[in-house]
């Protein structure tokens, strides 16, 4: 008598989860961080948070260290970004303790990092002392199939809503159908609510997503219409 075969895991049909095809990616680096070189000028008005840009040893990407702590900064110095609320203040530094770390790691230190209950590739923020963003490497080089490769726009969204993170934001679902997604829906999955519901059922620290047929549209900023 043959056995029956394994459950699929019902999270595995979500297709617009999976990571695109593309370019290669760092899989796996030294596991520890160092600090990419640059400052700012406070940007915005309020509460300052300092942060640092990071990247782990051992890893090389398409545009290097340079190329991703200016993208962090553009993306967080926008007014678009959490600074639009008039309430929040940032400034990139690279001496001494910040109050955030924005890192990029490879894929393995990322799932190490990150854990992966959801069995995607995703980024997470760690609120331990100072807080730690961690961006995983493999969605900095592919993206997300909801943006429809703009990868450019997916960056500052995963920036953004990892950093939301940071300042007490939780996940959202989409609200409205064919609405601009909220910027803490987690849209590197989807920014359907039917597939959100399915992904992060019975991951005790999320929200519980209506199954509602809503499909919002991708969206990078906290505060799109600033």
């Amino acid at each position: 008598m043959q056995a029956d075969s394994a459950p699929t895991d019902p999270r595995r049909t979500a297709v617009s989860a999976e990571l695109p095809a593309g370019g290669p990616f760092p899989t796996r680096g030294a596991g520890t961080f160092h600090v990419v070189p640059g400052t700012s000028d406070q940007v915005g008005q309020g509460q300052l948070t300092t942060y640092t840009v990071e990247a782990e040893d051992g890893i090389t990407f398409t545009d290097g260290d340079t190329a991703f702590a200016t993208a962090v900064q553009a993306t967080m110095s926008h007014p678009k970004s959490w600074t639009g609320n008039g309430t929040t203040a940032l400034r990139r530094i690279d001496t001494g303790t910040p109050d955030l770390r924005v890192t990029l790691a490879s894929q393995t230190t990322a799932r190490t990092l990150c854990g992966f209950d959801i069995p995607y590739d995703t980024s997470c923020f760690l609120r331990t002392t100072p807080g730690h963003v961690v961006l995983n490497a493999a969605r900095w080089e592919r993206g997300a199939q909801s943006f429809q490769g703009d990868i450019g726009q997916y960056r500052r969204y995963l920036v953004n809503h990892e950093v939301g993170h940071y300042f007490n934001n939780p996940h959202q679902p989409c609200a409205g159908n064919g609405t601009l997604a909220p910027l803490m829906m987690q849209q590197t999955l989807t920014t359907a609510n039917d597939e959100l519901a399915v992904l992060v059922a019975g991951i005790q620290d999320d929200i519980a997503v209506p199954r509602d047929g809503k499909v919002c549209k991708p969206n990078e900023w906290a505060f799109p219409n600033q």
